[in-house]
């Protein structure tokens, strides 16, 4: 695996920091916020610096019972192509569930949920895994998420299931040491245990980010400094090896540029630190056992050892109604599958809405102007049973069409006549044409429609 360096999670809003932060090597964007025939300037600049640019996807749902939609994985290859990138990354989760597949709702959860560990889930992550490399003009790496829930009757460990992915696909694995730190505050894993059963020779690079503690339960926000207690992870994994790549992820809350600087160079610090106290530093790490030679070797999907038969329909059939009943009970208000915490699974569900309600006034910013202090609470009331099913834009929309048709009587006219304009203006395959003749008709129909 070619070596990345220390690089930093490239976002619009911190584009011309990242730009000007000395000693990057190299920097991650999500696949989904770029647009091939317009990628951002400051992109384009970095590239031609020679700074290498990964695309990192967070929608494609390699753990969902589903196999992998053909038209995100056409995506992200053709996001790898356009950039040059060494290689592509996504996640260890499933994002949506239901369908056809468990005759039930389609329900997408708007963010990362974590598989069981168990054979048959194992089994359709890997075939799905299969379908991703093929499609793929580069390798594929996937990482390991954070948690608030677990998965009751679970049959592995966490870095059991890694090794055992990365040993039947050949997949490469992006380690997030921060998710480490949740799992051990979240479901109390060790981290140090983890590392020891992880393949780290099929590591790609290393995530490292920011969250916070509420009650007990650490939250991955990705907008916080990265604490104490994640970089001495860190320090654990760079002395049994040297980490490829090293990426600071900042995706709100944003800091001045030199608090940036300075998070970068503390983990310049923890790996240094690392390096110089393990095998890493002389590299005699010991080689791994015959029994996992195979894993993460970097060949074409189904290289490893224990490559196999993929999942067959009633396997993924088994993992689909799971996930299902636990989206349903998330995002649905439906009852909490047995063998689950509820009391987790309600600070799970309050996380999912507020994400949602976050991501919607970023993909639709003109809302929360409009509503002012009750875009927040108005959207929250209108999540809750009210499931996302056809991504943030859809979202945006089914939310503004909601508060039109339930807004009471005494809602200011000017706010309701404003978002009725932005919903019709973005309700349509195209934008509404301006001119006199095309306005006159469309108020006809709307006077003939009732509306």
């Amino acid at each position: 695996m070619a070596r990345l360096g220390t690089g930093v999670g490239w976002r619009p809003e911190i584009a011309d920091v990242v730009e000007s932060m000395p000693g990057i090597d190299w920097v991650e964007a999500v696949s989904e916020n770029l647009c091939p025939g317009h990628l951002p300037d400051s992109l384009l600049r970095l590239r031609e610096r020679g700074v290498t640019v990964v695309p990192h996807g967070v929608s494609l749902g390699l753990g969902d019972a589903r196999r992998p939609d053909a038209g995100r994985l056409a995506a992200l290859a053709e996001r790898a192509e356009v950039l040059g990138s060494p290689l592509v990354t996504e996640h260890i989760a499933f994002v949506r569930a239901g369908g056809a597949l468990t005759a039930s709702p389609p329900l997408e959860a708007g963010h990362l949920l974590p598989v069981p560990r168990t054979r048959d889930a194992l089994d359709v992550l890997c075939e799905n895994v299969r379908i991703a490399q093929d499609a793929l003009p580069v390798p594929l790496a996937v990482e390991n998420i954070a948690a608030l829930v677990s998965w009751p009757g679970e049959e592995m460990t966490e870095g059991q299931f890694l090794y055992e992915l990365a040993d039947r696909t050949g997949v490469r694995l992006l380690i997030d040491v921060a998710n480490l730190h949740t799992n051990h505050v979240n479901r109390g894993e060790d981290p140090a245990e983890a590392l020891a059963e992880l393949p780290l020779e099929a590591l790609a690079y290393v995530h490292v980010a920011g969250g916070f503690e509420r009650d007990g339960v650490w939250h991955d926000s990705h907008a916080h400094p990265v604490p104490r207690p994640v970089l001495d992870i860190l320090t654990d994994l760079a002395s049994r090896v040297a980490p490829p790549g090293v990426l600071l992820e900042r995706d709100d809350n944003f800091p001045a540029g030199h608090e940036l600087e300075g998070e970068v160079a503390a983990i310049r610090t923890a790996v240094a630190k690392g390096r110089a106290a393990g095998p890493a530093a002389t590299g005699d790490r010991a080689a791994p056992p015959a029994s996992r030679a195979g894993a993460g070797s970097g060949a074409s999907a189904g290289a490893g050892a224990g490559a196999g038969a993929g999942a067959d329909d009633a396997v993924r059939q088994r993992v689909g109604l799971a996930q299902a009943a636990l989206l349903a009970a998330l995002v649905a208000g439906a009852p909490v599958p047995e063998g689950f915490d509820g009391v987790r699974l309600g600070v799970q569900a309050r996380a999912l809405a507020g994400k949602r309600a976050d991501v919607v006034a970023k993909v639709a910013p003109e809302l929360p102007v409009l509503l002012g202090a009750d875009y927040r609470p108005a959207f929250l009331a209108y999540a809750e049973g009210r499931p996302m099913t056809g991504g943030y834009r859809r979202d945006a929309l089914d939310f503004a069409e909601h508060l039109l048709r339930t807004a009471p009587g005494g809602a200011a006219p000017g706010v309701r006549r404003a978002v009725r304009e932005w919903w019709l203006e973005r309700s349509g395959p195209v934008p509404r044409s301006a001119r006199p003749g095309v306005r006159l008709a469309r108020a006809t129909r709307r006077v003939l429609l009732g509306r």
